[in-house]
């Protein structure tokens, strides 16, 4: 009676609380050893759920989830979700029965619940969209669109095949936008540590050493202990500033919608990086719009929802100009044009498809397209930047060792 109180203190069904992942020890009905996670909002729950299958449990405790805190939902797991959600209507499966299916075969406790609150709005009588909705920061307004677009043709499964689809090409195009920006800044990351690691704890013992010669010093010795000194002295200083002027830089970008534009204005030239950025947004453009339009979404509609999936202040801004010449009558490439910023070749296309009743299949080849040249780029910046990354770190280290060995070298010539 004791033991059914504490449970029922612990494990309340009808209390909402965040999923956790828990790890379990206890043995079978065959006496063995057995171990494992499951995922619940109470201790009790899994106990329950573990005594259901004939586990005598041992121990249940809490797993710490160390580099997403409590978690969060990814990109990825709204992939993963449309895709599975797909697979499952299209065998045949009830909506809500597929929510719960669904639910079990997540490891993130975030997403689980996520998926589970919307299976509890679609059981209280909401539309799959509905429940979406419910939800903005997790399902921006393409999936929503598509679903509900999904929900009146009756081709739900078809719609989410489409969002998946479209994910995996948006989070493959980010990611190779990521690897062009990363990587440079990363690799010099790492060279100025090591560099700073070398002024503030190796130089130091070379500088004592070099106190008994009593001879004077080679002037690049010097130099090179006079950035030492000024490393040890003033690191932290440097330090905080940099940490200060990136937290500065994303608090106005956050606050100020101008600051931002120009930030993103000034992007897209940088040499190559620029190329870069404005070239994904186009194919991000074309993709978002071909996805939306092709599933029925009006074309205004579509632009709106393309507008807030390029991740540029710039191309947003234009886009919206762009919806509102085209709302006012305008054809598409022509309002393109307009805003002078897209590619000829992309709005000649785009001109093409609309001539030809075929919009979407045209913006899907313009992404395509672009995408290609994003790869492409990427590659050849990689290419580009290896060689002069290890000049660069080459000299920077080299530097600092040759000036040390220095005072070495020409003692031994003295003798």
């Amino acid at each position: 009676m004791a033991t059914t109180a504490r449970v029922s203190r612990r494990y309340k069904p009808h209390e909402k609380s965040k999923l956790q992942r828990w790890h379990w020890t206890g043995k079978n009905t065959q006496g063995k050893s057995v171990s494992g996670e499951h995922i619940a909002a109470y201790k009790g729950e899994v106990e329950q759920e573990l005594a259901k299958q004939g586990i005598l449990v041992k121990n249940v405790r809490k797993k710490s989830n160390l580099f997403g805190g409590k978690g969060k939902v990814k990109p990825r797991d709204i992939m993963l979700f449309a895709r599975q959600m797909a697979t499952m209507i299209r065998a045949g499966v009830p909506v809500l029965q597929a929510f719960n299916v669904v639910a079990e075969s997540l490891s993130n406790p975030a997403m689980r619940n996520l998926v589970q609150r919307l299976a509890e709005d679609v059981a209280a009588g909401a539309s799959f969209s509905e429940a979406l909705r419910k939800h903005p920061r997790q399902f921006d307004r393409l999936f929503t669109n598509m679903v509900a677009a999904g929900e009146q043709a009756g081709s739900l499964d078809r719609m989410l095949e489409r969002v998946a689809t479209y994910k995996e090409k948006i989070e493959s195009l980010k990611a190779r936008v990521r690897k062009a920006m990363y990587y440079p800044v990363a690799v010099i990351g790492v060279g100025i540590g090591v560099t700073a690691l070398l002024l503030i704890k190796v130089v130091p013992q070379f500088e004592s050493m070099f106190a008994g010669f009593g001879a004077e010093l080679p002037a690049m010795t010097r130099m090179t202990i006079t950035l030492s000194e000024m490393a040890q002295q003033y690191w932290y200083y440097a330090l905080g500033a940099v940490i200060g002027f990136v937290m500065l830089m994303r608090q106005a970008m956050r606050r100020s919608e101008a600051f931002s534009y120009k930030m993103h204005q000034l992007m897209l030239r940088l040499p190559v990086i620029g190329d870069i950025v404005d070239k994904s947004s186009v194919a991000r453009f074309a993709r978002t719009l071909a996805t939306t339009f092709s599933a029925g979404v009006p074309l205004v509609e579509a632009l709106e929802t393309a507008s807030g999936a390029v991740d540029s202040k710039v191309y947003e801004r234009a886009i919206r100009q762009i919806r509102e010449d085209v709302s006012n009558g305008q054809r598409l490439n022509f309002a393109m044009r307009s805003v002078n910023l897209f590619p000829i070749l992309a709005t000649q296309m785009v001109s093409i498809g609309e001539e030809a009743g075929s919009l979407d299949a045209m913006l899907n080849k313009v992404a395509d397209f672009y995408e290609e040249v994003v790869d492409n780029k990427v590659d050849a910046l990689t290419s580009l930047l290896e060689p002069f990354i290890i000049v660069v770190l080459g000299t920077m280290v080299g530097g600092l060792v040759v000036s040390m060995y220095l005072p070495i070298f020409e003692m031994g010539n003295a003798i």
